[in-house]
C-alpha cells in the first residue's frame, strides 16, 4: 500500500503550502491548476491534473501537457474523478486543499463526494479554519484542547457518547434535520467520539479559541 496523496481542488486557494516532501503523489483539478500558477506553487511537483480543460489557455499547458488526464465525464465532478484516478493509482490516505469556499454548492457537493468514498480512502479535507472529515465509529483525538469541535451527523448518528468535550453527549442522537452537534470545544487535551449507527462529519479547528463561543 502506497503512502499519502494531496489533491487541490477548485474552492479556495489555500492560505499556504503544506510540507510536499509528506506526499507520495501531488494532484490538482484543472480549476486548481489556475490559482497554483498564480501562487507560485512548484508545478513540476504535480504527478497529474485531471479535468475537462475546458478553461485552459497558456503557455503553462503545453508544458505540463504530458501530466494532464481527460475526464469528460459529465455526470461526475472533477473531485470525484480525481478521486477515482488516485484510488487506482492504490494511495488510500488524501489530503484535500480547496474543498471549502466559492460556491456553497461546490462545498456540499465536495462532501457529499467524499461520503461516497469514505470505504475506500481516508479523505481529510483543510481549509484556514480546520480541518474536517468523516470519523470512524470509536475515533480518540490528541493535543486538541480550547480548539472548536463540531460533529455534523450525515444525515443521521445514532447513541453518540463523547469524553473531553464542553459539552458531552451521552448515548445522544444526531440528525441533519432535527439537532446536530456544531461549535462545541474541547476541554481536555484528549477527546474521543463513540457512536453505533450512522455516520460523522468531524470539524477541529485550526486554532485555540480564546473565548469559547455559544450558539
Amino acid at each position: 500500500m502506497k503512502d499519502k496523496a494531496l489533491l487541490f481542488i477548485n474552492g479556495d486557494a489555500p492560505k499556504s503550502f503544506p510540507d510536499l516532501e509528506k506526499y507520495n503523489l501531488i494532484a490538482c483539478t484543472d480549476g486548481a491548476f489556475h490559482y497554483l500558477k498564480e501562487l507560485g506553487f512548484p508545478l513540476h511537483k504535480l504527478d497529474f491534473i485531471s479535468g475537462d480543460f475546458d478553461s485552459h489557455i497558456g503557455s503553462d499547458e503545453n508544458v505540463y501537457q504530458d501530466k494532464f488526464i481527460l475526464t469528460l465525464d459529465q455526470e461526475k465532478t472533477d473531485f470525484h474523478k480525481a478521486l477515482e484516478i488516485i484510488l487506482e493509482k492504490g494511495f488510500h490516505e488524501v489530503d484535500v486543499l480547496g474543498g471549502s469556499g466559492g460556491e456553497q454548492d461546490h462545498f456540499l457537493g465536495n462532501l457529499t463526494v467524499a461520503y461516497s468514498f469514505k470505504n475506500n480512502l481516508n479523505i481529510k479535507f483543510y481549509d484556514e479554519f480546520s480541518e474536517y472529515y468523516f470519523i470512524p465509529k470509536n475515533f480518540t483525538l490528541k493535543n486538541v484542547k480550547n480548539k472548536m469541535i463540531s460533529l455534523y451527523p450525515f444525515p443521521s448518528a445514532e447513541n453518540i457518547t463523547t469524553k473531553g468535550l464542553n459539552w458531552p453527549l451521552i448515548n445522544d442522537s444526531l440528525s441533519m434535520i432535527s439537532r446536530i452537534g456544531t461549535r462545541n470545544f474541547a476541554a481536555e487535551d484528549e477527546i474521543s467520539i463513540e457512536y453505533e449507527f450512522g455516520d460523522l462529519l468531524f470539524f477541529v479547528g485550526i486554532n485555540e479559541i480564546e473565548y469559547p463561543e455559544i450558539y
